[in-house]
């Protein structure tokens, strides 16, 4: 493949982890202001959702490293 080629599909996969991580973010705040305002079961159902964003982005990352390899070799 191509050094370009690599080069922007690993600033896709960089982007779409900010991305991800940007969502569970504002889902982390929302549940812990659910959670502060006394509705703790609710805060957790919201913050589970967090869970498949971070194996998103941990998936993406791996993909990144693997383009960074791939590049370098």
């Amino acid at each position: 493949m191509d050094p370009n080629t690599l080069e922007t599909m690993t600033k896709v996969c960089l982007q779409q982890i900010r991305e991800h991580l940007e969502e569970a973010t504002s889902l982390a705040k929302a549940a812990e202001a659910c959670a502060e305002s006394g509705n703790v079961a609710q805060g957790l159902r919201i913050g589970l959702d967090i869970e498949q964003l971070i194996y998103e982005a941990n998936t993406l990352l791996n993909a990144a490293s693997l383009l960074r390899r791939l590049e370098t070799t």
